[in-house]
């Protein structure tokens, strides 16, 4: 088969081809699905409609309007979620006009579309393609709101010199392979600082573990960000776009929640500030966002709620039931050395099976340990099995959670 033609994206993205992504829109098998197109289209065309449904199907969680939009594999997967994008967004709506470079699917323009001055750029003709079609679709779903547009270029200092903020998101693997070393990204870190010396208003997205240049580390404010427990994007913010140059801050999406916490990092907070560990359990253990341990803000959540850590980057502990989106509380049931056999000997005596098995600072496979545990008893959906380091051993936890806001 034929790569696809630039004429070929073309089709898929208009009405031609509309009544066979509409058709067969919940077809899950792929080679039947192939089977029945290419009776009538062309093996390319079959070829794109067919991996349009499956992409679509996938990126339900990201985008509620995915049914009508249109994917790369790659541009699907490094997309920003339209919630995530929403609240980046924020920090750009006093201002214009914007780019969006290296703009993919279109995941952060369509946010940005909010300004009627946003232009998305991207160097990759068919994701380009892509990338308008979604803008043009949701400008047409809702009338006033969305006005972005996407163009096929190259990042260059042309684009930020013309706008008042930007927005990059580089492509991490443009051999193939994923790197978090901002010098091997497309465009490289030497081309965005080129970039930043002609318009510093900037926002580049980077991985959640990526070692950004040390020509960055003062200059910017830090964000990591999570949604629904996970860990997406950290986002580097740059001049006007900053609130604390040189912050760190972690930022939990929770549903209908926002919560964040900024400061120093655990690894550079002083002696006289650094909480000692915990030498005992309290009665309730804490879990904070993933973005928290991401960002490496521990610390901070634990002086905010006066909690002990169990040890570094763990599990928090204290005897206050405290109640925050961005915090799982779990009440201690039981605690014991980790021990495979005493655990199932405590869950069938208590008649219970714990709905989630959790671990932190413990190396472990927990799939395994699930089956070793042979649990036989019903599922508990509030019930949680966690293992913690606690000093220089394992304990066991049985444990109730509190709140169910992050997993």
């Amino acid at each position: 088969m034929t790569a696809p033609s630039v004429a070929d994206y073309r089709w898929l993205v208009g009405d031609e081809a509309a009544p066979w992504l509409d058709a067969r829109r919940f077809e899950t098998d792929q080679l039947k699905l192939v089977t029945q197109l290419r009776k009538e289209l062309s093996t390319e065309r079959a070829a794109l409609v067919a991996e349009q449904i499956r992409l679509r199907l996938r990126a339900t969680s990201k985008f509620p309007h995915a049914g009508r939009m249109f994917f790369t594999a790659r541009g699907l997967e490094q997309a920003t979620d339209l919630n995530t994008a929403a609240y980046k967004a924020r920090r750009f709506t006093a201002r214009g006009p914007l780019a969006d470079l290296c703009c993919g699917v279109g995941g952060d323009l369509i946010a940005l579309g909010v300004c009627d001055q946003t232009t998305g750029y991207d160097a990759d003709e068919p994701t380009a393609i892509f990338a308008e079609a979604n803008c043009r679709m949701l400008r047409a779903a809702f009338p006033g709101g969305f006005h972005a547009c996407a163009q096929i270029a190259t990042a260059d200092a042309r684009h930020v010199a013309e706008v008042d903020a930007w927005h990059i998101d580089p492509d991490r693997r443009p051999t193939g392979k994923r790197t978090t070393q901002v010098e091997l990204h497309e465009p490289s870190a030497a081309t965005i600082e080129a970039l930043l010396a002609v318009n510093s208003n900037a926002a580049i997205k980077l991985a959640p573990a990526t070692d950004p240049p040390s020509a960055w580390r003062e200059r910017a404010e830090w964000e990591w960000i999570a949604r629904d427990g996970e860990c997406k994007q950290l986002v580097a913010w740059f001049g006007g776009l900053t609130r604390d140059v040189g912050t760190r801050r972690a930022t939990a999406l929770c549903q209908d929640a926002i919560r964040s916490f900024s400061g120093i990092a655990d690894d550079d907070v002083s002696p006289a500030n650094r909480r000692e560990y915990a030498d005992r359990l309290g009665r309730f253990l804490f879990e904070p966002d993933a973005a928290v341990y991401a960002a490496k803000l521990t610390n901070v959540v634990a002086r905010e709620f006066d909690l002990i850590s169990l040890h570094a980057g763990g599990y928090l502990t204290g005897d206050v039931p405290h109640v925050d989106p961005a915090v799982a509380a779990f009440e201690i049931l039981d605690a014991l050395p980790f021990d495979v056999r005493k655990v199932r000997a405590l869950l069938q005596a208590r008649h219970t099976a714990p709905f989630e098995i959790k671990k932190r600072g413990v190396d472990v496979d927990l799939d395994q340990i699930r089956k070793q545990l042979k649990l036989e008893a019903e599922v508990d959906p509030a019930c949680s099995l966690i293992l913690a380091r606690c000093g220089d051993r394992v304990t066991a936890l049985l444990t109730r959670r509190l709140t169910s806001t992050v997993t």
